[in-house]
């Protein structure tokens, strides 16, 4: 039990730093996803299809 939750730690962690350098990447270009807890919590289960996906539909919006 105890690993299985340092695991979703972990996942969540990671999901927050990958947004965080993807947002430092694209700033200039301003197609920044906000950190949230929807965001972070998406990435962290589904990973980085979720980041694709995620980058796609801010694409269609702007």
């Amino acid at each position: 039990m105890l690993k299985l939750i340092f695991k979703i730690i972990k996942r969540i962690i990671i999901s927050s730093f990958l947004l965080y350098a993807y947002n430092l990447i694209v700033q200039p270009v301003g197609l920044i996803i906000p950190i949230n807890v929807i965001t972070v919590g998406v990435i962290a289960l589904l990973g980085v299809p979720a980041l694709l996906s995620l980058i796609f539909i801010m694409v269609l919006i702007y």
